[in-house]
């Protein structure tokens, strides 16, 4: 009995220090979680040299803070860019409010020497700018909202061909459109998205727009060029941002909202496509969309 007594003794101490000595790195875990300041997740847990399965969990933990910092470093400058564009949003509005303020308190001071008519066509003008604005805005908060659910094959070439003969431009627009471009997208923001580009050529074209689709391999592109001065390498991906608007969009359209190239990127990037600014054989900017396509059975070109 003696001698049982003291093998248990034994084996109970044995495996007390055993269980210690393994615990211990989990234990030094724990304490260093316990301090970890979930403001900055930039700190790192250490991994134990002489535990392999307590390193491994120090690493899954260290990796599961990482993506944690991520993810709020991704959330503090979505933050900051809904601040500037709300600051942006507020400066673009303020202007026209101010110009309709002012026009309104110097007819109120001169009722008699004020043209009626000149103060309503100002003041429309006015309203027209601060329409676009509201419009576009409403419009970029609506993009990608439903699109799975109103996406149908769409003949992209045809919609070219379409929205190019309602137009009436005064600088001709040339077009190459292959047959067999076609993609699964909604209609009217695709026919919005090339609206944009339009537009945005015929404002800075010297004599002619061009108009280019095609389909290669798996992916159909719209390119839209112009020839114009095109645009600095340093500004092709600035021209995107949310009421943007370079010198020479400034001074070609006063009455710009500087939104119409971000909805353009934000009807791509829904539609699970992308567009981007490249070189043109023109001279001026080109901008080409790639879409996702979807493969018909004829082929061909037009």
């Amino acid at each position: 009995m003696i001698e049982a007594v003291a093998l248990i003794s034994l084996a109970t101490y044995a495996t007390w220090k055993v269980t210690g000595r393994v615990l211990r790195p989990v234990d030094v875990v724990r304490s260093e979680l316990a301090v970890i300041d979930f403001g900055d997740l930039r700190t790192r847990i250490s991994e134990p040299a002489n535990a392999r399965e307590v390193a491994r969990l120090c690493r899954t933990i260290n990796n599961a803070l990482q993506r944690l910092n991520e993810g709020k470093e991704e959330l503090q400058e979505l933050e900051r860019s809904h601040r500037r564009f709300a600051s942006d949003v507020s400066h673009e509005l303020r202007t026209p409010i101010a110009g309709l303020r002012a026009q309104l308190e110097e007819a109120q001071q001169d009722l008699g020497g004020v043209r009626l008519p000149d103060l309503v066509e100002t003041m429309l003008g006015q309203v027209e700018r601060l329409q676009a604005i509201t419009d576009d805005l409403l419009f970029l908060a609506r993009v990608g909202t439903g699109a799975a659910a109103e996406q149908q094959h769409l003949d992209l070439a045809a919609l070219v061909r379409a929205e190019v003969s309602r137009r009436s431009d005064q600088r001709p627009v040339q077009l190459h459109l292959a047959s067999g471009s076609i993609v699964n997208a909604v209609p009217i923001q695709i026919g919005r998205l090339l609206a944009n580009l339009l537009d945005n050529a015929q404002r800075h074209c010297t004599h002619q727009v061009c108009v280019d689709v095609h389909a290669v391999h798996a992916v159909v592109e719209l390119a839209v060029s112009d020839d114009g001065p095109g645009i600095a390498l340093g500004d092709r991906e600035r021209v995107f941002h949310r009421l943007t608007r370079l010198d020479d969009a400034r001074r070609l359209d006063h009455n710009g909202t500087g939104l119409g190239l971000a909805i353009a990127r934000d009807i791509a990037h829904a539609h699970h496509g992308t567009l981007n600014v490249e070189e043109s054989t023109t001279g001026g900017a080109c901008f080409v969309l790639r879409l996702p396509r979807v493969p018909s059975v004829n082929g061909g070109a037009s």
